[in-house]
Formats: structure tokens, C-alpha cells, sequence
């Protein structure tokens, strides 16, 4: 079947990261934010993890926001929902410091506006367990903008994560497509190369690999930006 629909990762995809030093920046830049409001950094660090967990296994029955928030609150209480406009400024303050552990690469944003200008579809499936402004910021980070793809995922929009194949359920399901229609576009075996299993095309781009399974690479189409453009152009 024809491939008329291009998913792409973010982080490590189109955004070049370490994942570990991006995870410290963006907790150290959060919990200086949240200190002045009672927020103990320890604390707050593992109330976000069980919040990011409560969004991992997320059922799709609320929007994985939904599903952080009452997590979240579990632990802290009631009040944490007076708080949400704090959190939501982060996004659009502090946490724009984080682009400094991030790298950048025009080929990225190249890959995606030829595609587009081919005439694929191209979505933006990155792991939905941020806000909305918080994606748009990363996409920035790249030489993107959310104009340059027909939806993306956030942690407001959808109630699934990856590595869940339901995630990817809910994106052809949203965009009325076949899986067999898509190619998933990311750095991450185990939760990009897993929409093989629906029957989409992949492809495992490596400048950023995570491979936390050591499982083998030459089962998927891998390699650089280069390398991809070739592979779509035989397709």
C-alpha cells in the first residue's frame, strides 16, 4: 500500500538530545520554579515520575493530562489544582532554558518539508506526556513550528503513551488511515520501532539511538537524515 502519512518523533528525532542531560535540566529549571511555592525538589521529582507512570499506563479512558494530574494531586492534594497556571508558566519561562542541553540539526527540519512538500501527511508523535506550549517550544528548538505538521501529541490530546501500540491505534484512528499507510520516523527501538507491529513502515534514524533492550538494529530500516530521504524515495 501506498505510504501516504509521515509520523516523526521529537526528542532525539528531530530535536538531537541526550536524554539523560535533558531530564536534568528540565528538573533542575522545575524545581527552582516550584521551591517558592512549598515545593520540596525531592518531593516534587518523584510526585512528577508517578505522574509520568500514571500517564504510561493510561487506558485511554482520560487525557493522559488528566490521568498526571490526578496522580499528582494524590500526593499532594486538592491544592495542587490552584497551582496548575504556575506549572503552565514554566512552560513558557523557565523551562525555555532547557534548549541549551538540546542540539540542532537543519537536516530535521529539512526531512520534514520535503515530505510535506511531496505531499505526505505529517504528524508529530512524540511521547505525549508534555503540555501542548511545552511540545511547541521543542519543535521551535528544532526549526519547526507546529504549522509544519497536520496535528501532533500532547499530553491534553490523547490518552495513551508510548511504548503502547494503542498510542499509535489512536493516531491512524484519529486521521483515518490504514496503518499500512504510515511510516514511524524515530530514534527509539523500543517505543518508535514498535508501530512495526501494526503493520506500519519504520524507519530508526541513529544519531540519538536508544536501544535500551539491546535489541538488533538490522531488523528496521535505519541509519542518518540522508539515508532516510533514500529509503521514502524508494518506497
Amino acid at each position: 500500500m501506498k505510504i501516504t502519512t509521515a509520523l516523526f518523533d521529537l526528542d532525539g528525532t528531530l530535536l538531537p538530545m541526550d536524554n539523560d542531560e535533558f531530564t536534568k535540566s528540565y528538573f533542575t529549571l522545575i524545581t527552582q520554579t516550584l521551591a517558592p511555592h512549598g515545593y520540596k525538589p525531592e518531593e516534587l521529582i518523584k510526585a512528577i515520575m508517578t505522574g509520568i507512570t500514571a500517564m504510561v499506563k493510561n487506558d485511554g479512558i482520560q487525557s493522559n493530562e488528566a490521568a498526571f494530574w490526578k496522580a499528582f494531586s494524590k500526593i499532594y492534594g486538592e491544592k495542587v489544582f490552584a497551582h496548575k497556571p504556575i506549572f503552565d508558566e514554566f512552560y513558557k519561562t523557565a523551562f525555555q532554558n532547557a534548549k541549551a542541553s538540546c542540539g540542532y540539526d537543519p537536516k530535521a527540519a529539512e526531512a520534514v518539508r520535503k515530505l510535506k512538500e511531496s505531499g505526505y501527511r505529517v504528524i508529530l508523535a512524540t511521547n505525549p506526556i508534555f503540555p501542548g506550549y511545552a511540545v511547541e517550544s521543542r519543535l521551535r528548538w528544532a526549526g519547526l513550528s507546529p504549522k509544519d505538521f497536520e496535528w501532533y501529541t500532547s499530553y491534553e490530546n490523547i490518552g495513551f503513551c508510548k511504548p503502547n501500540p494503542r498510542y499509535y491505534q489512536e493516531i491512524v484512528k484519529r486521521l483515518n488511515v490504514s496503518p499500512e499507510e504510515c511510516i514511524m520516523i524515530g530514534n527509539d527501538v523500543t517505543e518508535d520501532m514498535i508501530a512495526q507491529s501494526l503493520g506500519m513502515r519504520v524507519f530508526l534514524l541513529t544519531h540519538c539511538l536508544i536501544n535500551k533492550e539491546n535489541k538488533d538494529i538490522s531488523a528496521f530500516p535505519h541509519g542518518s537524515f540522508e539515508q532516510l530521504n533514500d529509503y521514502i524515495a524508494k518506497l
